[in-house]
């Protein structure tokens, strides 16, 4: 983080605000057809066969690998070729970004693109200065204004070529305070792509270790085992090693069911976060008696068996959950709940696979009971789970970061145009 130190000497604190300020010199008004030239260069000698698409989160990319097919005509001669450093302007609108996603093309030499597109390349403006402004909201309003009125045409927005250079956009008259700015900005981005790298490597090593963990269903033990471990895994069925317990609703018409302070789980709750230590909604007591709800110790896997089979959370506080679980509570000395925990996926995957339902499909506590299962003695299992909570708290650490430094980029994009 040491470059945004570096940084600092720009930014100064004025009536108890934080003002960024790399330069003294104005700022104009500009057309953004002033600032660009519109392409239409098409692909006519075939110079590339790569099918592109516009990513709202990574920007122009293979569309073979984004939608794993690819979605554009065979004969894309009548395409544009797009080069390198060129921008292409998506007008259909996605969920976070109401008036389109506008990207510059940089993983790629060339590659094309549909004629639906908006393509252009700056000739007065600083290129990474540009597509840091594409990246932050400011765009947004004078897009807004020059849309036809109405909007939406099939899932585009309804604006001309012609309208779209129309839209004004402020930039610094000294090229080099756009370099700054975009430096900046790039660096942040360099730190996202290190963590995210680094946020990658654990997640397959993860994988690898689970894998070489736990046995196959032709193996009886693992690839890799720790010190001193040399006993066949046994085979068991759940409910011999833990109790399946479901859940209830307390009926809502009775108010003093509610607000209590037993914590009560939905599935919407689970599967972002490990641990869970307190839900939205609480039952209680009374509420906890007169439903089908149970009372859960700490270390129950929470799992959910409707809606989404299969996410799972560890409970850090007694809890209780609605109807939507077949929660797994270990028997003690016998499992681990971060070892059964770091086996989510062979849950879920049972689960989906033995789950019956016209409406929804929904597994019973008396089918997930009857899963087979091989674990090893209960001092392995907890080997293997702390080795595993170990890399989770490394990878939700590094999911952390990165959460911080795209907070940290949207709050200069916020400040660093005008």
């Amino acid at each position: 983080m040491r470059f945004i130190n570096n940084y600092f000497q720009f930014i100064f604190k004025h009536d108890n605000h934080f003002i960024i300020k790399f330069s003294t010199n104005y700022w104009e008004l500009c057309k953004l057809g002033e600032l660009t030239t519109r392409i239409t260069r098409k692909n006519k000698t075939l110079e590339s066969t790569l099918p592109l698409t516009i990513s709202a989160q990574n920007g122009l990319v293979d569309q073979r690998t984004f939608f794993n097919k690819k979605v554009a005509s065979h004969d894309v001669s009548g395409y544009y070729l797009l080069k390198n450093g060129d921008f292409a302007y998506n007008k259909s609108y996605s969920k976070g970004y109401p008036w389109g996603t506008i990207k510059r093309l940089d993983k790629y030499d060339m590659g094309v693109l549909s004629t639906l597109y908006i393509v252009f390349k700056p000739i007065n403006v600083n290129s990474d200065f540009l597509a840091s402004y594409y990246d932050s909201s400011y765009w947004y309003r004078e897009v807004s204004m020059n849309a036809a009125e109405g909007a939406r045409n099939h899932g585009l927005l309804n604006i001309s070529a012609s309208d779209f250079f129309n839209t004004e956009l402020s930039v610094p008259s000294n090229n080099l305070e756009q370099i700054k700015i975009s430096d900046f900005l790039l660096k942040i981005n360099m730190l996202v792509d290190l963590q995210q790298d680094q946020l990658s490597r654990f997640i397959s090593l993860r994988k690898s270790i689970l894998q070489r963990t736990i046995p196959n269903k032709e193996e009886e033990v693992p690839k890799i085992r720790f010190t001193y471990f040399n006993d066949n895994w046994k085979q068991y069925k759940l409910e011999n090693i833990s109790n399946i317990i479901g859940g209830g609703t307390p009926s809502t018409s009775n108010p003093k069911y509610w607000n209590g302070n037993i914590d009560w789980y939905s599935p919407a709750e689970i599967g972002n976060d490990i641990y869970v230590h307190g839900s939205i909604k609480r039952i209680t007591s009374l509420g906890l008696s007169k439903s089908s709800a149970h009372m859960l110790p700490v270390g129950t896997i929470l799992f959910t068996s409707r809606a989404g089979i299969g996410n799972t959370a560890i409970l850090g506080k007694e809890a209780a959950t609605n109807q939507g679980f077949q929660s797994i509570v270990p028997n003690k000395n016998e499992l681990d709940s971060y070892f059964i925990f770091a086996r989510t996926s062979e849950l879920k995957k049972y689960g989906e696979t033995n789950g019956a339902g016209s409406t929804f499909i929904e597994v019973s506590g008396k089918q997930m009971s009857r899963m087979p299962i091989l674990i090893p003695s209960i001092k392995e299992q907890k080997k293997i789970g702390n080795l595993i909570s170990t890399l989770d708290n490394l990878i939700n650490l590094y999911k952390t970061k990165i959460e911080k430094l795209k907070s940290l980029k949207k709050y200069y994009l916020q400040k660093l145009f005008i």
